[in-house]
């Protein structure tokens, strides 16, 4: 083959892997939009939990966002030879189904591994309470519709000692109102940028955020058309 059509059977070749990876971002990850939330706390009473805790790096291996729930915690969870760690906090029976994760300070530090986020939703969470988290996982999680909620020290203690002391004690989490609450005698407010908030309200990804846009960005393509065969590859 002459080198001009190595060339050309190259590009169309990158053309096409744009073409599919851009159908495959669309269609398979669609953020789950976030309002309210009720569900069962579980206490993990550590400060500064860093991803490779949450989900250590041998099981970084996949390239899809899920089946990495069974791994969350592994090392806490399971002892060398593969047997469960049975005082281990999510393995006690009250906790099993708990959707809320509640933390100590500066949960998420660490490596910048999105793993995190994705072993913490594969596992059932929707909620990490916490009075402080480290930044990369504070917007991982924000791009993956699982809400970081900071409150006081003093509140997530309260929050802590509650889960701890009542059997299958359920907060509700209120991003419109920006609340939590328990329906019994202990609510507080959390605070969170409008944009992080509009976000996450609406399922939105970076994206989702992008495909707001996709009139313009059609229209745009239409004035700039592009070579039939470049059409082709991409179709």
């Amino acid at each position: 083959m002459r080198e001009g059509g190595r060339a050309h059977s190259k590009f169309g070749a990158n053309l096409r892997a744009i073409g599919d990876t851009r159908r495959f971002l669309t269609e398979a990850f669609i953020m789950q939009s976030f309002r309210r939330h009720t569900g069962v706390v579980v206490p993990l009473d550590k400060v500064n939990v860093d991803t490779d805790q949450i989900i250590p790096k041998q099981f970084l291996k996949r390239i899809e966002r899920t089946g990495f729930g069974e791994f969350l915690f592994n090392d806490w969870r399971f002892a060398a030879d593969g047997k469960e760690i049975r005082d281990f906090v999510l393995h006690q029976p009250r906790y099993l189904k708990a959707s809320i994760l509640v933390a100590g300070k500066n949960f998420g530090c660490g490596s910048s591994r999105e793993h995190a986020v994705w072993a913490l939703m594969d596992f059932g969470f929707r909620v990490v309470i916490a009075s402080s988290f480290a930044d990369i996982f504070a917007n991982n999680s924000l791009k993956n519709g699982l809400l970081t909620v900071r409150l006081t020290d003093q509140e997530v203690a309260e929050i802590t000692r509650r889960s701890k002391e009542t059997t299958d004690y359920a907060l509700t989490v209120d991003l419109e109102k920006m609340r939590v609450e328990d329906g019994k005698d202990f609510a507080a407010h959390f605070v969170m940028d409008e944009f992080s908030r509009h976000c996450l309200l609406n399922g939105l990804d970076d994206i989702g955020l992008t495909l707001q846009h996709e009139a313009d960005i059609t229209a745009y393509e239409t004035k700039h058309p592009v070579r039939a065969e470049m059409k082709a590859t991409l179709a």
